[in-house]
């Protein structure tokens, strides 16, 4: 029973599904994060079958592409766009890490977080618009799966920013060890599951992963002294953006091949 309620917590928590509701308490959080990937399967899965919608009724590129891009803020309300937005304008502010701990928390939007989103969404949309063989189409969505694992080991493995905040919660109430196992388990099968469709894309797309990752660690450990909400937000659409422009990549140089 445990396990079902941290499956209905993850949902409500991180989608816009609607699953029953239920008082949250500590015990009942301990596996949210092994949860997470999979509203990140959801998301791949209804960007999948738009795109073989379009393919069978001849949608053009703009009307496959913008509904694919808008399929994962429909689904999660736009709560990790949200964090991207407040993260930018905390890091463009160039002030102390204590005042921009301060900004994350802002709920007014500045110059350059508009100016960063509307920037990710035209390089998304011009990546996402090179894809079309059916195995790199089949990995790109897969990487919301792996965002999402990604995340929740930073959320119950990297240090912390602040002992407050949803996320800190959540950390702070996961078992972290089977949480951890779970994830890392998760990913390393997404990974495998990639290399089936394609092992070139499917190693270039992890390994775009596995370096946003990384690059994650450092520059939320040196701008904020560790990740919040706020950054896990803004790494889910970093890295599935990274992800997406290697994928795109993969494409055109397989174009040029044939």
């Amino acid at each position: 029973m445990r396990v079902i309620r941290s499956f209905f917590i993850a949902v409500a928590m991180y989608s816009k599904i609607p699953v029953p509701q239920f008082a949250w308490n500590e015990e009942d959080m301990r596996y949210v994060f092994c949860f997470f990937p999979w509203i990140g399967a959801w998301i791949g899965a209804c960007i999948y079958f738009w795109n073989q919608l379009c393919s069978s009724f001849q949608i053009g590129t703009l009307g496959r592409v913008a509904v694919s891009a808008a399929i994962p803020l429909w689904i999660t309300g736009g709560i990790h766009a949200d964090g991207f937005i407040d993260t930018m304008d905390a890091v463009h502010s160039y002030c102390s890490k204590e005042r921009k701990l301060e900004i994350l928390k802002d709920p007014h939007i500045g110059a350059f977080a508009a100016i960063m989103a509307a920037l990710y969404g035209l390089l998304f949309l011009g990546a996402f618009s090179e894809i079309h063989e059916q195995a790199l189409l089949k990995i790109v969505c897969g990487g919301f799966f792996l965002s999402r694992c990604l995340c929740g080991i930073s959320a119950v493995s990297f240090p912390l920013a602040k002992s407050d905040g949803m996320l800190w919660r959540f950390a702070d109430s996961s078992d972290q060890k089977a949480v951890k196992g779970c994830l890392y388990v998760q990913s390393a099968a997404c990974a495998w599951v990639f290399c089936c469709w394609s092992v070139p894309a499917g190693l270039a797309v992890s390994a775009a992963a596995a370096a946003a990752f990384i690059f994650y660690y450092y520059k939320s450990r040196n701008v904020f002294g560790g990740v919040t909400g706020d950054t896990a937000g803004y790494f889910i659409l970093f890295c599935e953006g990274c992800m997406v422009a290697v994928a795109a990549c993969m494409e055109l140089m397989a174009g040029r091949i044939r």
